[in-house]
């Protein structure tokens, strides 16, 4: 677990999944840069820089910046996304649309303009942040179940593409998570019991393990994947939700 020497690029980075990732990587030793379209903070662990992953030129723009600063690139972590809440029938098409531009465009941008450097190297690992939302349906979360669903495909298809490059693809697929994010799930102070108890509105039949996951819980399943520990790791995707897409 050093990635002493290594550069990363972790998406998301400013809050949440993404800030944990970046910074378990920085504590191992990581040159890692964070990206997101924000950052609230001023005195983050790692190197900043603005990036909106939805914006196709603009992740040309920084990716190049970036290569052209160190061409090399030894993990690339997707961690950026967005919710949005509906029943199908009312999302607007702004909501669908930011879903699949964030949680699915957003990744594809990066590897187009990454995958020639990993092929360059002939080395690497990549690791995106799905959801268990990908395996199973949710009530009010169409948009976002399919967003995953197909970032978990993308990865795995990149996965196999890269395979015979020596670049390792897989997925982190978290259930609840206690981010900003799932707290505006949250209908009342009861919340979290209401999660981890279960709530058969939405199907959700509880987390067997009696608690939602910490960021860093989350982010420790990225960075080993990304580490030497998972060389012979790919195509895998990873769920990380205390049992409860079992459970579901």
């Amino acid at each position: 677990m050093d990635f002493s020497g290594k550069r990363i690029w972790v998406t998301g980075a400013g809050q949440g999944i993404g800030y944990e990732t970046a910074a378990q990587f920085a504590a191992l030793g990581g040159d890692v840069v964070g990206l997101d379209k924000s950052f609230s903070g001023s005195n983050y662990p790692f190197a900043t820089v603005r990036l909106d992953v939805s914006e196709r030129d603009q992740v040309q723009r920084v990716c190049g910046a970036l290569l052209e600063e160190r061409a090399q690139l030894d993990v690339l972590v997707s961690a950026a996304g967005v919710l949005r809440l509906g029943l199908t029938e009312e999302l607007s098409f702004d909501d669908w649309a930011s879903c699949m531009s964030v949680n699915v465009s957003g990744p594809f941008h990066l590897f187009q303009h990454t995958i020639p450097q990993f092929k360059r190297q002939r080395s690497g690992a990549i690791v995106s942040v799905a959801s268990n939302a990908a395996h199973t349906p949710r009530m009010l979360m169409s948009a976002y179940c399919a967003s995953k669903a197909a970032l978990t495909s993308l990865t795995q298809c990149v996965g196999l593409e890269l395979a015979s490059y020596g670049v390792r693809c897989n997925l982190v697929s978290p259930g609840s998570t206690d981010t900003a994010m799932q707290r505006s799930m949250w209908r009342s102070a009861e919340g979290e019991k209401q999660v981890i108890s279960g709530d058969l509105q939405s199907f959700k039949l509880g987390i067997p393990l009696g608690t939602i996951a910490a960021p860093e819980e989350i982010a420790s399943a990225v960075v080993f994947l990304a580490s030497d520990l998972a060389s012979h790791i790919t195509l895998q995707d990873l769920v990380v939700d205390g049992g409860a897409t079992l459970a579901s």
